[in-house]
């Protein structure tokens, strides 16, 4: 595992932002090594260089790195485009009348595929208080491992024991902790990752973990690349799904998983817990410096920081090239392992004070 200052050296070969960049919870900075991936990719495209099984055996590549990060087999990971398109697939498993318990302002994606179906009893408690409130009868528990407005940060393993007691099956969004949280997902049923955030992919890759027989999921997205045999599953039905999570697979998006190969290997070189230790260094100096400004933070130990009624302040600290976001009237600041001290000191310099 690199020690903090290899970080640096990797960070100062990898990345150069033009601004303060704090919004990786909105979208992570592209790593000097996937935009030559992805250069090549389109030049290839251009001068009509395509080599498929080239590429798809790079896609599996990409699958395994994954599968490493959150300690789990690379059969367990299925690959697609989007969180809800994943999320649907455990909505659409779950029998009429089924009782689905969310968190409270959890994101869309994760949520609204199970308000889709009128037929679900869908339920909500506050994310403190989720493993209270799982109780005889709950099918499902789907939570977020970080939350995204606020940066909190759930008891998975308080939730997963909750669930495992009243026969629930979980799912898990990983989007904003995969990377600087480091995981166990074969400790819940089902995970989902927007891996866009701080695995620095490319917009497009989303991975999917299921239970080594795929649980209840019925692949109703299964083309040919879902095939045991995807060459010979190109024309009619499928004779033969793969017998992996690669049933659940949709054709991915060549330029996004070619870039995401390469991104990913960064994040594996750097080590999720070396990342997590600078993150979230860099958040605890900003929580104190925004105290001693007046203003009351979200407390914890998250990378992600909410500053509650701070939101009016984001364009003034665009103009001072310092990039945040705005989340249900929060200040949102998220720190990754391209920033520094000096860019916290940059954030606050640009504060007004309460």
């Amino acid at each position: 595992m690199p020690t903090l200052p290899d970080l640096r050296d990797l960070v100062r070969a990898e990345f150069a932002p033009a601004t303060v960049y704090l919004n990786t919870a909105s979208h992570g900075l592209t790593p000097a090594r996937t935009a030559g991936a992805l250069r090549e990719a389109v030049q290839e495209t251009v001068e009509g260089r395509i080599d498929l099984t080239r590429w798809f055996a790079v896609i599996e590549r990409a699958r395994a790195r994954f599968a490493r990060l959150v300690d789990l087999d690379p059969d367990r990971v299925a690959l697609g485009a989007a969180v809800s398109a994943h999320v649907s697939l455990v909505a659409g498993s779950l029998p009429p009348g089924a009782e689905v318990l969310v968190a409270d302002g959890d994101f869309s994606s994760l949520v609204n595929p199970f308000a889709m179906r009128a037929d679900l009893k869908l339920r909500t408690a506050p994310p403190a208080e989720l493993a209270d409130a799982v109780r005889p009868g709950t099918a499902l528990v789907a939570v977020s491992a970080v939350q995204s407005a606020d940066g909190g940060i759930t008891d998975l393993a308080a939730v997963a024991g909750a669930a495992r007691a009243h026969g629930a099956r979980t799912l898990v969004d990983t989007t904003q902790a995969a990377g600087w949280l480091p995981l166990d997902a074969g400790a819940f049923d089902y995970t989902v990752c927007g891996a866009y955030k701080w695995l620095l992919c490319p917009r497009g890759t989303s991975f999917l973990t299921v239970p080594g027989d795929g649980g209840d999921l019925v692949p109703a997205q299964a083309g040919w690349v879902a095939g045991e045999r995807p060459w010979e599953s190109c024309y009619g039905t499928v004779e033969e799904l793969a017998r992996s999570a690669r049933r659940f697979d949709v054709s991915p998006a060549f330029l996004p998983y070619l870039g995401a190969e390469r991104s990913l290997s960064l994040v594996e070189e750097a080590g999720p817990e070396a990342i997590g230790a600078h993150d979230r260094a860099l958040a605890a100096r900003f929580r104190a410096g925004a105290a001693e400004l007046g203003h009351r933070p979200v407390p914890g130990d998250s990378a992600i920081v909410a500053v509650p009624g701070l939101g009016g302040a984001c364009g003034a600290l665009k103009e001072a090239g310092v990039e945040v976001s705005v989340r249900a009237g929060n200040l949102r600041a998220a720190f990754h392992l391209y920033n520094t001290a000096e860019d916290v000191e940059r954030l606050l310099a640009a504060l007004p004070r309460a």
